[in-house]
């Protein structure tokens, strides 16, 4: 095993770091304050290749494998205050361009693909309903083939830049009878008849990435638009699921070392009873602990990563990942709110936001308990 990074990892990571800490953070305490996506914070990343890093280059990406597409969403986080802009991007990449990519016909990859990747066209993964969240293959959403059409019926909530986005990857059933096998995947434009869409409330977390609820009323699509063939959506889904737990978490890994660093100056800096917190061992103990978590993290993620790229089995090592880094996360920010004291609980300090932003971490892309099934079922427990 050899975890030296190569020279051009290292010097890709120091770029892309600096164009996260001048560019994507300036305006960052302001944009979460008004829950407001940038788009020219989005324009700025896309045309850094940051919208559809493992796409194949012939298709506009910058063919990436998973390690490289981890140690850039890292960097990102590492140096980015702005996660929310980081989880856009990362959702609009893994759930939707990586689908287009990986399973759409020449027709679909040469009418979209190459507008995806370079950003120039938001998407949105319309999977999640009301009534299947973790359960997400019970979904009431349908798609019947007409003619030379399909129509979708149904709706969709929580939907990650449903408000900016320019095209769907929507999940649909089109054989109820079928189970996994009933599911289908469409590549839906935002002005096809019969589609809607309605922003939800601001969130709590990650309050700069937008989400809606999208409806289709009828919704009528060519039957090109099918990903892959009929019956095909949930391993369409399942696919590019691996690729969003292995490699967006890696932001929140980026994101835990910035807010331990500032932890570690803090107990450097800050004086009680005479002396730097730091030199207390119940602090110190804590920024251990929480700097244990991080490399801990950081190894799970990397050997996910070289698992996908050597062709090995990952599946289970991108649930232990994703997992860890998620609570590991929760944890660091609980621990940076109470290291900082009061001062934590001024918004300007932004000190709150891992621990707001990583709350979520815990639910999407499948939960925290999912991903304890996914590992239990490679032990043999299921």
């Amino acid at each position: 095993m050899d975890f030296q990074l190569t020279d051009d990892q290292i010097a890709r990571n120091d770029h892309l770091g600096r164009f996260a800490a001048e560019i994507l953070s300036a305006g960052a305490a302001e944009r979460i304050r008004d829950a407001r996506f940038d788009r020219t914070k989005w324009d700025a990343a896309a045309e850094m290749g940051l919208a559809g890093l493992p796409v194949d280059a012939d298709w506009g990406g910058l063919g990436f494998g998973a390690l490289d597409t981890m140690l850039a969403i890292e960097a990102l986080g590492r140096k980015c205050a702005d996660l929310g802009l980081i989880f856009s991007l990362c959702a609009h990449m893994f759930a939707c361009v990586v689908p287009v990519w990986r399973h759409g016909s020449l027709q679909i990859r040469e009418k979209w693909l190459r507008d995806m990747a370079s950003g120039r066209v938001i998407a949105a993964n319309a999977m999640t309903e009301a009534e299947s969240g973790s359960d997400a293959f019970a979904m009431r959403a349908s798609a019947q083939r007409d003619g030379d059409d399909y129509v979708l019926t149904g709706s969709k909530c929580f939907i990650t830049n449903a408000p900016i986005a320019d095209v769907f990857i929507a999940y649909a059933k089109t054989n109820p009878r079928q189970g996994f096998f009933g599911i289908s995947c469409f590549i839906v434009p935002r002005d096809a008849p019969g589609l809607t869409v309605q922003p939800e409330a601001r969130k709590s977390g990650l309050p700069t990435s937008p989400w809606g609820s999208v409806y289709f009323d009828a919704c009528r699509i060519p039957a090109a638009n099918l990903l892959g063939a009929e019956g095909a959506g949930a391993a369409i889904f399942h696919d590019s699921m691996i690729w969003e737990r292995g490699c967006l978490f890696a932001a929140y890994v980026g994101a835990m070392e910035r807010v331990l660093k500032q932890c570690v100056e803090h107990a450097r800096d800050r004086r009680q009873f005479g002396k730097p917190i730091g030199r207390n061992q119940s602090v110190s103990d804590k920024l251990v602990d929480m700097k244990l978590r991080l490399e801990t993290a950081r190894l799970l993620l990397y050997r996910t990563g070289w698992l996908h790229d050597a062709g090995l089995p990952h599946e289970e090592a991108s649930a232990l990942s994703k997992l860890w880094i998620s609570e590991s996360a929760v944890k660091a920010g609980l621990d940076a709110i109470q290291l900082f004291g009061a001062s934590a609980a001024i918004a300007d300090n932004g000190l709150d936001r891992l621990l707001l932003d990583s709350l979520p971490s815990r639910l999407f892309s499948g939960s925290s308990e999912i991903q304890r099934e996914i590992v239990a079922r490679h032990m043999g427990l299921r």
